[in-house]
């Protein structure tokens, strides 16, 4: 499946937040990219306004337009706020929960884990990123993966991030969804509603 490979930093700087996990390089250059990045900014009209927050929510999670689009559908038929059922399926894409689990240190690289057949859900190998997890699963490193120099580096640096709809055991190297998160307990600073009012035109 194709995804994003251009520059992380100019996206980030594009919408002011280190969405692509780029901190630093933000700070130095905390205005936007190209030419006119340092100029006052002009009034940007409404459609622009909720067309960058889907831009950033895409960007944020990985997703390109089509696999958005269908997401965004999935959503509208399920039961519940439109904008919050979107991004609880965004959050139960596995390679978000492999990201939100300290695996990986980013989502791109807990993309390649998933791909490359590191990680199992249930005890069966799923080498699918989008593979939507519901309450109960329990998302492993593979047996012969534990030892892989990236996965450890990653939970010794930052540890297992902790959330309230995870919960991991490290000496198993396996995590398991507790729950869907709800709104408030999702960290992203993403206004969903403009995402809704957009798919609504």
């Amino acid at each position: 499946m194709a995804r994003y490979t251009g520059p992380r930093v100019r996206i980030s700087r594009k919408f002011g937040e280190p969405i692509l996990g780029d901190n630093k390089a933000l700070q130095k250059k905390n205005y936007p990219p190209g030419m006119h990045g340092k100029t006052k900014k002009r009034k940007v009209s409404e459609y622009a306004t909720q067309l960058a927050e889907k831009q950033k929510a895409k960007y944020t999670y990985g997703l390109l337009e089509r696999q958005f689009a269908k997401l965004f559908d999935k959503a509208t038929r399920k039961k519940g706020v439109t904008g919050e059922v979107l991004l609880q399926l965004l959050e139960q894409r596995l390679d978000n929960t492999v990201y939100r689990l300290g695996i990986a240190p980013t989502r791109r690289a807990a993309r390649q884990l998933v791909s490359h057949k590191h990680i199992t859900v249930n005890g069966d190998i799923v080498n699918v990123p989008s593979f939507s997890l519901k309450a109960g699963d329990v998302i492993g490193v593979r047996e012969r993966s534990k030892s892989l120099e990236s996965i450890t580096n990653s939970l010794s640096i930052q540890g297992a991030k902790k959330y309230h709809w995870l919960e991991w055991d490290n000496s198993e190297y396996a995590g398991k969804l507790i729950h869907v998160p709800l709104r408030q307990d999702i960290p992203e600073n993403i206004n969903e509603q403009l995402i809704v009012e957009l798919y609504s035109k």
